[in-house]
């Protein structure tokens, strides 16, 4: 695992993502001799084709990220990989469509287009198939140990399990921990130290998931002899965000907040994702206004009832603003007066409304909300006040996601299940709080990628 702008990026999907993109170039030059076999003055110089070529190997990455092909536990059924790729052509059509209409001379042509396809998806697949078959073998399975005996170290072995960064873990077991209750199956007998306890097992990392770190039981100077022979240390909260890209509240220390990294709110942080916001809902707008229209007249002819509404949400710093969507329940949605949940087989959702939840296009008018400055396209989603007000007094930490701007579309949307009560709420806190914590240009890209195959496959919230 390795950090872009403090967010954690797993090696084997960069290792993966490299590799295909040599494939997609040799599939390219490939395509090219096949095509023009037998025309050497087509084939003299190569060099002309790379722009074009480029263009298409960019195109069907950016068509495989949209479909989640680099995400978490991504597929390693020929099968499943075979489902994602049709659409992803499709999206990386579409996308060289619009690229070659503005620059036709960057157009391989239709014959020349159909040959390099062909070769990109069959050296895809065979890749796919070989690579996953390296990659899940023991022999590159991280040997890892945990400090510690409590309902946390459970967690973070349940973690570790759950490969949710596409890395393997061989957990060699868990050293006790005095006054802490075990029931875990998987205790190792120490061998004196906590340096010689890891060598003994090969470790090559120890996590620390004390929960009670009174009376010494923290063995701070084991720990950093571990850390100056090499043996790398990290905590449950850091083993959390590297692993599950979360920040777990029940292992969460003020401190570790305080001191850590992150928490960017810099003025050129600030310029960098006004920008950003105005860039992409300027661009977006006029393409989405045709969709916008269809929602419009569809909402209308239902019921005949208001198009959109407006309601009072709780922004940046704590400051309320009106926000705007489509609206998907009947008229008289709370009739009683009192703020309710919305569940996802909501009675009070129209049909139209259903549908345009599942598609999230009931989101889209946010996007004057972002050019008015009030939100951004990326960020924690914009909770009502009188659940805001509910949630600051029962739930740690749970005004640091207003910290910065709420976002249409965001890292907990993307992660997450739709939420519809407190524990969804502490649950999606966790991905909000790694989100201010670690946001970035490079972040809001990826969840922009990720809410295209959030849409297309119906994952998050």
């Amino acid at each position: 695992m390795f950090r872009i702008s403090n967010h954690y990026v797993s090696k084997i999907v960069a290792v993966l993502l490299l590799i295909e993109l040599g494939v997609l170039f040799a599939a390219g030059y490939l395509g090219v001799n096949l095509r023009f076999m037998g025309k050497p003055e087509y084939l003299s110089d190569f060099r002309q084709f790379w722009v074009p070529v480029g263009v298409t190997a960019l195109s069907i990455l950016l068509g495989m990220s949209a479909v989640g092909m680099y995400q978490r536990n991504i597929d390693e059924n020929l099968r499943a990989t075979l489902l994602r790729l049709m659409p992803s052509f499709g999206i990386a059509l579409l996308v060289m469509m619009v690229v070659f209409y503005a620059a036709p001379e960057l157009s391989l042509g239709r014959v020349l287009l159909v040959i390099v396809l062909l070769l990109s998806a069959l050296g895809i697949l065979c890749v796919r198939t070989i690579f996953f078959r390296l990659v899940n073998s023991p022999m590159l399975a991280s040997p890892i140990l945990f400090l510690g005996s409590s309902d946390l170290v459970r967690d973070c072995m349940e973690t570790s399990h759950q490969n949710l960064r596409n890395h393997k873990y061989n957990i060699v077991g868990t050293i006790p921990v005095a006054g802490e209750d075990s029931t875990l199956a998987m205790l190792v007998e120490p061998a004196g130290s906590l340096l010689e306890t890891a060598r003994k097992y090969k470790a090559e990392e120890i996590v620390v998931a004390v929960q009670n770190r009174r009376g010494g039981a923290l063995r701070i100077q084991e720990l950093l002899e571990c850390k100056m022979k090499g043996v790398r240390v990290t905590d449950a909260a850091g083993f959390f965000e590297r692993e599950a890209c979360q920040i777990r509240l029940d292992s969460l220390h003020p401190s570790w907040l305080v001191f850590g990294s992150g928490f960017d709110q810099s003025l050129l942080r600030t310029f960098f994702k006004r920008s950003f916001d105005l860039i992409t809902s300027c661009l977006m707008l006029p393409l989405l206004s045709p969709l916008m229209l269809g929602a419009a007249i569809c909402i209308w002819l239902e019921d005949r009832g208001p198009i959109l509404y407006r309601q009072e949400r709780v922004g940046k710093n704590n400051e309320n603003f009106m926000v705007l969507k489509f609206r998907s329940m009947r008229v008289d949605a709370e009739k009683t007066g009192t703020p309710q949940w919305a569940s996802s087989d909501d009675p009070r959702i129209t049909r139209v409304g259903n549908v345009m939840r599942k598609y999230r296009i009931d989101e889209l008018p946010q996007l004057f909300n972002v050019l008015r400055g009030d939100m951004s396209f990326v960020g924690p989603r914009p909770e009502r006040p009188y659940f805001v007000e509910q949630f600051a007094r029962e739930i740690t930490f749970y005004n640091v996601r207003h910290c910065v701007k709420p976002g249409i579309t965001g890292w907990a949307q993307v992660r997450y299940k739709y939420g519809a009560s407190k524990d969804d709420a502490i649950q999606k806190l966790q991905y909000d709080l790694y989100y201010v914590k670690n946001n970035s240009l490079f972040l809001d890209v990826l969840i922009l990628i990720d809410t295209l195959s959030v849409v297309i496959f119906g994952a998050g919230t």
